[in-house]
Formats: C-alpha cells, structure tokens, sequence
C-alpha cells in the first residue's frame, strides 16, 4: 500500500508539474472561424495556429494531435514571434521570443476584415523595446496573420532580427504507415526575399498543398532552424520530428553574430523604427490546386516568378537560361561576388508575362542573383558554378583515386587496396571512426567512394583509375568485401581490441556506441542495402570492360557481369534482411536486366527477372511500400518505380512518384530545387553529425531518377523535367574544385557549408550518372530549350551542343526518342523538326576532359521511350554492325556522325 500510494503522489505531482509547465493554454478552449478556403481553430489563450485545414477535407496542415506534448513554454506555434532589438546607439541587442514564458495573450476587439487581435505584451519579456499587436485577419478571402509592431520608446529602435515560427505537421512518432502518409507535411522555403514563400507540401502528392507569402514588404531574408527541447514526445530533432523552421524578415543581429563566420543566403538587414512608428509584417496562406501548380498559383497572387533551366547549378561550359515573370518590369540586376555570373537578355520567351534571360557562369561556388523590379520588389536567385561538367566528373574521379587511395601492407581490416572514406578537414583518409562502416568500407557511408569512383568509371573511364579499381575489385571487394558465396559484410573494420591488442584504436574516440562493431557484428551479411552498392560496382566495371576492353587486365567483362548476377541473387535468396523494399540505387539492377537481355544471357536474366517479380508483387499489395530501416524514408521510392514500372504495375509506380514530388521541392535555389527530403543522416555518415535539412544528400540524385524515367514517357509534363534535372544535378555541386565529393550540405544558417566527410556521397553519383543527359524540348512557353546543352541554332534545324556531364544520353523529346551511349561521348545533335531526323556527332573522348579513354569505336543504343502520334523508333540511315544490342559506330580521327530517321 505504501509503494502504491507512494507512486499515486508521484503521478499526481508529475501531472501538476505538467499543468503549471504547460502554458499554451488548451483546456481554455479555442477560437474558430471559417473561411472560403479553410475550417480555422487558434487556441484562445495564445492566439496561435491549432488547427488548419482546407475547407471540406480532414487533413490538417497542423499537428494538432500532436498539441498536448506540444504545449509547454519553448515549443513554437503558427502565430509566435521572435525579435532582437536594441535603441539607436547600443551595442547590446536584446532578444524577445512570445515562447519562452506563455502568458494569456491580451485579446482585442475585432471588427472588419480581422478574425482575432491580441496584445503580445504579456508573453514578451518586460524589457521589451517593441509593442507588438498580432492580427488574425481575412483579406479578399485570403487568410493572413499580421504583426503590427511599435517602436515603443521615445528613441529610434534598430530591429536586427524579427521572425515567425512556421509550425505544420511534420511529425511522424508514435504514426504509422498510413497515418504519416495521409495526415503529414513537409515544407521548404525559398529564401528569394519579396519572391519568398514556403511551400507546405502533404506527403501523399496529391493533396493541394499550402503556400505561405508575404504580405507587403515581409521579405524571407532568412530561413532558420529553431532549437527546442528534445528529451520527451514527440522526440523534437529526432529521425521522426526533424523539427521546426523560421521565417524571417530582418537578420542583421543574427549574421553580426550566431552567423558571423559564414556569408547567409541573403544580405542581412536591419530597419529602425523611430518612437512611436509602427510597421506591419505578415504572411498570407494560400491553397495551390496541385503541387505542380505552385508557380501558377504565385503568378495569380502576383508574386514574382522565376524558372531557370537546366536549374540553378549551373558549369561554366554551359549557358543557363532564367525567364522571370511579374506585373512590374525588371529594373536592374546584380550578382554577388561581382562577376560570378553574366547574363543577356534573350527572345526565348513564347508567351505573354515573361521575359528571358542568356546566363554564363564564371567563379566557382554560389552566387546570388539579385533581381529589382520597378516597384521596389527584390528578388534573389540563388545559383552554384562548377567548372565545366565534364571536369568535374574528370577531378572526381582523380582525387578518388590518388588522396583517397588506401594502400597499407600492415592493414589489419584486409582494406588495402581500395577507395576509402575521406576527412576534407584534416585532408586524410579515414582509418578509424566510431560507426565501424566509415572505415570499414561497407553501408552507404564506407562504401561510398568505392562506389562513386567505380560509377565514374562507368561514366568516363580513365587507364590509370580503373587499374587502381581492378586492384581493389579482385583483391578486397571480391575476398574481403564479399565472401566466397556471395554474401556481403556490413564492414570489414571492427572495434575489438581483444582480437587486435596491438592496432593503435585512437584512445579520442569513444567507443561504448552500439555503432562501434565487434567483428561478429561488423562481419554480419544481414543488410539487403549493402549488396546494391557491391552490385552497381561489378556492374560498372562489366560496362567498362565490355566497351573499352583494352582498359581491363585482371578479368573478363563476364566475370565482372555474373559477380553482378551473383552479388543480386544472394540479396534474394530469402536470408538477407531488407532485401524486400527499395534499395539505394538499384536502378543498377534494372540496367543489369536490360544488359543481360543484349548479351543473351538468358538464364541469368529470367533469374533477375523472376526475383524482381517477386518482389514488386509484394509492393503491388502494399498501399505504402517504401518503407527502410527509418520509420520514414525517401529511400525506396526509386526501386519501387522502377520495378512497378517494367512490370506495368500503373498504380504502384503512380504511388511512388506521386510520393516523390511531395518531398523534392522546385525551387529558384540550387540548394532546395530538386533536393529530396534528408535530415538524419549525417548523425550516420557525416562529420558534424546532426538532425537537420540537408542539401544534396544521396536523395536528390536518386530519386531524380523515376523522375526523369516518367518524363521519357510523357514528354509534354516539363515539370518532371525540370524537377528531375535538379535532382540530376544536385551531385555536381557537392564536387569541390580538387576533386573531393561531400556527402552533403549543411543548411542551418551559422553553417552553409559542406560537411567534411566524403561519407556516403557514392549513391548520389551513382542516381547521377545512371540518369543525366542532355534533354531537348520545345517548351510551350520558352521555345526550344536543351537542359545539359547549349542550344545554338532554331532555324530551320534545332543544333545543340551536347553539355551534361557524362554524355552519354540524349532525349529528343518530339520524338520520344531516348538516344544512348556505351562508348564514346555525345558531341553535337541536330533535329529536324519538319522532317522528323536526327543527326549526332560523337566522339573517342568527351570534350573539355583531360585523361579520359578513347573509346575504340562508339557504341549506340536507340529507344523509343514515349508512344507518340505518328512517331516511330529512329534508325540509322546507314547500315551498322549491331552487338549487344547496340550499333557499333566505327570512328576516322575519333569521331563519327550518324543519321537517324524513322
């Protein structure tokens, strides 16, 4: 009874304690309106966002379920408001947050167009310079919230910092499948200034999604994370809350300070306010008919719009093209630093409203296009240089293979010689880590650089990279690796030094993490995603060996493509744990198929075949089948569409793009535009390891790659294209000028920068390699456009220099026609339009690369990938000599062109 009593008082003083903590105010009930486009509820105490949903449906843009373990003092809701200010002459800025410590708001009265107003003055700091009224209020049917904010001193007050919490439903703990799909959100900002606006974007795809925008001169200056507690339900920066963001209007006080070591997105601001001046900040909220409509829905509320092709990372071997649309004229432009970009106006532009513009790039890194209109409207354009495409391919492959280089006859691991992590900081190989993959070769972030230095290969081979990688594949891959019957380990390196008293483990590192294996662990052949990457390995030395076969010693094409066949069929013999959901990558295993099929390998096809079978028809039964090891993931997409898709599965593979588009925003910044959904991982493979949006993670290139299959087949939907080619290009920007690949980088404001770890880039470029091209369309409203090419004439024939990266794919979009290359580089095309042919230049070598092999002869694959009208599949005018499915193009002083007609 006294244990028992005892535990009562206890619970009962733990409720107290919650109740006293818990300021928002929800058992005082809520305030509700409606309006044309939304059913409304703000709790009545605080005056902040409860619940928001589109007027008719269920679904809330609101975590309202979530609210009772999000009401205690320094959780953030839809309506707070952080500041720092400081009086004209002070040197200290003094800091307002209405979450630190909730009081009931002060209410007042409404009438008009206001819904509810209220005083902040009791949830603000006393020492507050500013008196700040917030306005919930119904303009031309269009729900804002408003902040009137008062100098209320009798000297000037400088107002470094001012911000709203944006909070929506992002929440996924304690949800399942089903519940996380149908009832949640992502959003991701674009911080373009008055162009600014966060999308809102629910995860099924095909709800309308919310687009939050400013109202009057509210620019989204900054975008940034904000900090709360993480030790209780629903688990804040966690791998199922990622967590909240800001929008923010002014950050002077932020980059003078928290920021100071990095240059932010935008110029930083500050504005005064003299005593007694008031200033209305606000955001307005918007329904979108469809994710697609996002920029149609911006140019109704006569927003400024910018769309850049091919996106916004931009080599400066080839020609951007930006076309911009709003009500008011462009007035001047400016780029920073000076002279990164250049730009021409042009006459691309076919319809009404927008204006073209020709863009070159110059200095590598990122570069801020800052766009006045004649209204005053700043518009900024955020875009990151590379050296030409080709190069930056060609360096990769270079540091992978000489600073990345691990060659150690000491080695206790069997790690020599291989491609091993690397540490950009320190500029040393990583031998010890504490998560035993990273120097242990294996998982996404230990096999990583093997990964990407073999898919370059695949890409554009080198001699010398490709005996170092032959090396590697016959001594440690294959023995070390991989075991004689196929399995493979999930590392090679372990943390025992029972086993090992003499290997100096650093004695900085802790080691009592549950990632810092013992062999037994290590040694384990469990993990389904590990077998992909060894697959798309073998793989790309088979394609290697098969088209430039003077390059490969050590084995046949056929060893390297049954090690393929072997390393997929042990992944689905029934013993290898996630082997039943999306893989990273395994697209791969999809052009395995199609390779087996060229070669007549027939037996080995129908067993890849079969087993893929299987596995799709597993998918085909599951309303969410993209599930992974999280508990929500943007990894399995890529493999169920491909797999849905050959088994002619629509509705499956629709789920799965439809899924993709909700995660893999368009965005004019190189950043956001295209960059799926990633926020954990780098607590896994990078060096500062934390929860938070990442850019260019593995995501991007990958799932571009259902993207810009689905565009193949609908050639007219330029959204995909667009969306896809950002996610293509996404991996160029993570190649610094020396060669070193980052695994991605980071978004939080006082960072912006890439992470030091080369970590688990390795299936980004291989989602690169294995989907960009260069990708010829007439747009509807920009005429003819090529994405990875320059477009040098229109009339009477459309020429285009061939520009992307890895040259070997070309797309033809009137046509329908996927042209594509196992040897040799795609130089020039031309298109007819009036007689419906095409004519390609190709070349030994790509262009504008040092040290790349010359292919001995080019070798030709032509698709017809969308059924059009009137259209049938191109041949080559002249006959050739087919093997493996492809025409063999021979070369007379490396290069050769071919005709192609119907």
């Amino acid at each position: 009874m006294r244990l028992k009593s005892r535990l009562a008082w206890v619970s009962g003083l733990l409720c107290a304690t919650q109740l006293v903590s818990a300021q928002l105010g929800l058992p005082n009930g809520f305030l509700s309106f409606t309006t044309p486009s939304f059913s409304v509820q703000l709790v009545k105490d605080s005056q902040t966002l409860y619940s928001l949903k589109p007027a008719g449906s269920s679904f809330d843009f609101i975590p309202a379920d979530k609210m009772t373990q999000r009401q205690n003092n320094g959780q953030y809701h839809l309506g707070d408001i952080t500041f720092r200010a400081r009086k004209v002459g002070s040197t200290a800025w003094l800091n307002g947050d209405s979450s630190t410590s909730r009081h009931p708001v002060t209410s007042l009265a409404v009438s008009g167009t206001t819904l509810a107003a209220a005083n902040l003055a009791p949830t603000l700091p006393s020492t507050s310079l500013l008196s700040i009224t917030r306005r919930w209020v119904l303009q031309n049917n269009v729900l804002q919230l408003l902040f009137d904010v008062k100098n209320s001193q009798t000297t000037a007050v400088e107002i470094g910092a001012l911000g709203i919490p944006l909070e929506f439903n992002n929440i996924f703990t304690g949800r399942t499948a089903a519940q996380t799909n149908e009832g949640c959100s992502l959003f991701d900002p674009y911080p373009g200034q008055d162009a600014g606006y966060v999308q809102v974007t629910p995860l099924l795809g095909t709800l309308r999604p919310l687009v939050v925008l400013p109202v009057g001169k509210s620019p989204l200056e900054g975008w940034r994370f904000l900090t709360e507690s993480t030790s209780s339900a629903p688990f804040y920066q966690s791998q199922t809350f990622e967590g909240l963001y800001e929008w923010q209007f002014h950050t002077l006080a932020y980059a003078q300070n928290d920021w100071s070591k990095v240059t932010p997105w935008n110029a930083a601001t500050s504005v005064t306010l003299q005593a007694g001046q008031t200033r209305t900040y606000g955001v307005q909220f918007l329904l979108s008919p469809s994710i697609r409509e996002i920029e149609s829905t911006l140019r109704s509320a006569n927003r400024p719009v910018a769309v850049g092709l091919p996106g916004y990372i931009l080599p400066t071997d080839q020609v951007g093209k930006l076309f911009l649309s709003y009500s008011s004229a462009v007035q001047s432009i400016s780029v920073s630093p000076a002279g990164a970009l250049t730009w021409t106006t042009n006459s691309d532009a076919k319809s009404p409203g927008w204006v073209g513009y020709s863009i070159t790039a110059h200095t590598w890194g990122r570069a801020r296009l800052s766009i006045t209109y004649s209204d005053g409207s700043l518009q900024t354009v955020h875009y990151y240089v590379t050296k030409g495409a080709t190069q930056v391919v060609g360096d990769l492959g270079n540091f992978l293979t000489t600073s990345q280089w691990f060659n150690s006859t000491t080695d206790p691991f069997a790690r020599s010689p291989s491609v091993i992590s690397y540490d950009r900081e320190v500029n040393a190989v990583v031998k010890d880590d504490p998560r035993a993959w990273i120097p242990g070769l294996s998982d996404e972030a230990g096999a990583g650089s093997w990964l990407a230095a073999t898919m370059k290969q695949y890409a554009q081979p080198n001699a010398a990279e490709v005996a170092k990688l032959e090396q590697f594949m016959t001594k440690v891959l294959w023995g070390s690796i991989q075991n004689s019957d196929g399995t493979v380990k999930k590392s090679v390196y372990y943390y025992q030094p029972s086993i090992l008293p003499s290997y100096p483990y650093p004695s900085s590192i802790n080691w009592g993490n549950w990632w810092s294996w013992n062999k037994a662990s290590s040694f384990a052949t469990d993990r389904g995603y590990d077998y992909a990457h060894v697959a798309a390995a073998y793989w790309a030395l088979y394609r290697v060996a098969r088209n430039y076969p003077s390059l490969v010693k050590a084995q046949t094409w056929q060893w390297y493509i049954n090690q393929a066949v072997l390393t997929v069929s042990t992944l689905t013999n029934g013993r290898v744990g996630f082997a039943n959901v999306g893989l990273m990558g395994e697209t791969v295993i999809r052009l395995l198929l199609d390779d087996l099929k060229r070669e007549g390998l027939t037996t080995n096809a129908n067993l890849i075949e079969s087993r893929m079978k299987a596995r799709e028809a597993i998918w085909a039964n599951q309303r969410y089948p993209f599930g992974s090891e999280m508990a929500w993931d943007s990894t399995g997409q890529e493999g169920v569409y491909a797999w849905a898709k050959y088994f002619n599965d629509k509705t499956t593979a629709t789920n799965a793009l439809n899924s993709i588009l909700a995660y893999q925003p368009l965005i004019p910044h190189w950043g956001y535009n295209g960059n799926a959904r990633r926020y954990w991982d780098n607590i896994y493979g990078g060096k500062l390891q934390r929860i938070e949006r990442q850019i260019h993670h593995y995501g991007s290139g990958l799932n571009a790659l259902p993207l810009i299959s689905e565009f193949e087949t609908s050639p007219t939907d330029h959204y995909l294209l667009r969306l896809a080619y950002g996610g293509l290009s996404g991996p160029l920007s993570n190649i610094d000028q020396a060669g070193f690949a980052s695994a991605s980088f980071h978004s939080f404001p006082d960072t912006l920068k890439w992470d030091g770890y080369s970590g688990d880039y390795g299936p980004n470029f291989s989602g690169h390699t294995m989907g960009i091209g260069t990708y010829i369309v007439n747009h509807p409203d920009f005429g003819w456009q090529a994405l990875g090419g320059n477009v040098l004439s229109t009339s009477p024939t459309v020429q285009v220099q061939v520009r992307d990266p890895v040259r070997r794919r070309v797309y033809v979009a009137p046509l329908g026609a996927l042209l594509t290359l196992n040897a040799g580089a795609f130089s020039t095309v031309t298109y007819d339009p009036s007689a419906r042919t095409v004519s390609i230049t190709i070349t030994a070598v790509p262009d504008g690369v040092t040290g790349a092999a010359s292919a001995p002869q080019g070798r030709l694959i032509v698709q017809q990938k969308a059924i059009l009208s009137g259209i049938t599949l191109l041949k080559p005018t002249t006959s050739l000599a087919v093997e493996a499915g492809a025409f063999v193009v021979p070369f007379t002083s490396g290069s050769a062109t071919v005709n192609l007609a119907m």
